[in-house]
């Protein structure tokens, strides 16, 4: 005859030994991501001269993409200082941000204002 009610004392520990291991898990996944945290790339970080900036916004108007060129503007003008090519475009610091942000539609009066204030101009060349 088998006692039903006996268990064994390593049997008694596993869910907490199950419970431990999981932390233990749980707190090296949490290191290992932590050390992996990738920054996020800022071009406006790299564009520290007008020839940088010049070059930038050459590759970005070769790629006929709206859209990357609102996000090149952008970049461009956090790399300089948002209130003051704003202030140089004679834009409201918010509205400068919704005129660069992703899907803006600007008029291109807008684009030109802000083209200048950052001191880019765009030039026109035989296709």
């Amino acid at each position: 005859m088998q006692c039903a009610s006996y268990v064994c004392p390593a049997q008694r520990m596993m869910p907490r030994l199950l419970q431990a291991l999981g932390n233990i898990v749980q707190k090296q996944k949490r290191c290992i991501e932590a050390q992996l945290k990738l920054v996020a790339f800022d071009a406006a970080r790299y564009l520290e001269d007008d020839e940088a900036i010049a070059e930038y916004m050459t590759v970005v108007l070769k790629a006929n993409d709206p859209d990357l060129l609102l996000l090149a503007l952008s970049d461009v003008a956090r790399a300089k200082g948002m209130a003051q090519v704003a202030r140089d475009a004679g834009l409201g610091r918010e509205s400068l941000y919704k005129a660069l942000a992703p899907g803006a539609k600007p008029r291109f009066e807008t684009v030109m204002k802000v083209a200048r204030a950052l001191g880019v101009k765009f030039t026109a060349q035989p296709a």
